[in-house]
């Protein structure tokens, strides 16, 4: 039997609405973190990884996103994971080690030996029962999972130099001017309860140096304009880089894939790489088909079963249809998120898409993008209620909600 020291409990970060801008027109109607790839909200992928972690007592959610939003989802995966999910609102951003800080009565509540601290809007296999063995082996406070990007992005996230023998983190700067490493932080974490300690002290200094500065008023203005609050604390800057190198702090490196979720773009991305690993963990949520009884399926696809796909039109690779989504005869979808109550009519085409709650493609139609996830306008995104008439052409455009597109765009956005 297990015994409590063993304890384990999840926390994941989900920002707020300020934090969703880049994520617009999508967040206009759902909370960035409940917008769904693959057919399961985005915060379900790493919730369903905690799921696997031995010794599971809680998972929290912390943001400062209004209760009533997370309250049906939270009820629901609470029931359906047969383990307790409760999400908790930040009464103001406290940055990353700050929030979790602000809470840290109801984490320890269960007195977890291990804290697993995990980013919502990151895509990954979130290899976690493994990345736990490995820190209980180092023997330090906290363990990041890292992984080796190209030299040109790196300097997009957090680089840091880690010993090849012993894993451990030498040093760490976040989003460098200059070169430092290929290796960068995932936002993926898993700590002893020390970390509370390490945030104490920083906070503790923090105050110290408040009460210690003696400037002209002048001065004084400048720096408060500048300075954030005395209890932010960012789990970066202030923790990650101040520890490495001291013995506290080492990595675990991620073979498999991971991706941020900063933009509707990268969503597409991301559902994608969630379907090919449902191949593997996940296959009875995968459709399948011939174009005999049921429409012909091509790849990794899911379909949601209040969705009504007609035989006659052909789906994948990369597609994700919500409920009661409709798909006439002859439709040919590729690369795409189709979102509730969508109507795609017969023989319209949908590329490199993501098609909004509600809307309506017409017969004849085709709505695509090149492909680039990376680019402003490199997929096609229709908002809530978009109506795209018969025989209109949409490429490489972003349409807000409520609009009707009778003539076909290029390369455009449309408010």
């Amino acid at each position: 039997m297990a015994g409590s020291e063993e304890r384990v409990v999840a926390v994941i970060m989900v920002g707020g609405p300020t934090k969703g801008t880049r994520f617009r027109p999508l967040s206009l109607n759902v909370p960035k973190p409940l917008f769904p790839l693959a057919g399961q909200p985005m915060v379900h992928h790493p919730i369903s990884a905690c799921r696997r972690i031995p010794n599971l007592a809680q998972i929290y959610l912390i943001g400062f996103y209004e209760e009533r939003e997370f309250s049906l989802y939270v009820s629901s995966i609470s029931n359906e994971l047969r383990i307790p999910v409760r999400y908790l609102r930040e009464d103001k951003p406290h940055g990353s080690a700050g929030g979790l800080y602000s809470f840290r009565d109801y984490i320890m509540e269960d007195s977890p030996s291990h804290i697993v601290l995990l980013n919502c809007d990151v895509c990954s296999s979130f290899p976690l029962p493994d990345m736990l063995e490995a820190h209980k082996k180092y023997g330090g406070m906290g363990t990041l999972l890292v992984n080796k990007v190209s030299a040109e992005s790196a300097n997009q996230f957090g680089e840091l130099v880690a010993d090849p023998e012993t894993n451990e983190l030498l040093h760490y700067t976040e989003k460098p001017e200059t070169f430092v490493s290929d290796l960068i932080n995932c936002g993926v974490y898993i700590f002893t309860p020390n970390i509370f300690s390490a945030i104490e002290d920083v906070l503790k200094q923090k105050k110290d140096r408040a009460n210690l500065r003696r400037v002209s008023s002048f001065e004084a203005l400048q720096s408060a304009t500048k300075a954030l609050p005395a209890d932010f604390v960012r789990l970066d800057q202030d923790i990650l880089s101040p520890l490495a190198g001291k013995k506290e702090l080492y990595t675990y490196q991620t073979l498999d894939f991971w991706e941020q979720i900063k933009t509707p773009g990268m969503s597409l991305r991301c559902s994608g790489l969630y379907l090919s690993q449902f191949r593997r963990t996940s296959p009875h949520l995968l459709a399948s088909g011939d174009g005999k009884r049921t429409a012909t399926i091509v790849g990794d696809v899911y379909i949601h079963p209040s969705a009504k796909v007609h035989p006659t039109s052909k789906i994948g690779p990369n597609v994700s249809i919500s409920a009661n989504a409709r798909v006439g005869a002859g439709a040919r979808l590729i690369n795409c998120i189709i979102l509730d109550d969508v109507e795609i009519m017969e023989n319209a085409v949908v590329i490199h898409s993501i098609v909004g709650w509600k809307s309506s493609i017409g017969k004849w139609s085709r709505v695509q993008g090149e492909g680039d996830h990376n680019a402003k306008l490199g997929i096609t995104i229709l908002g809530e209620a978009v109506d795209v008439e018969d025989e209109v052409v949409v490429v490489n455009s972003i349409v807000l909600p409520n609009k009707t597109l009778n003539v076909s765009v290029q390369e455009e956005i449309i408010l």
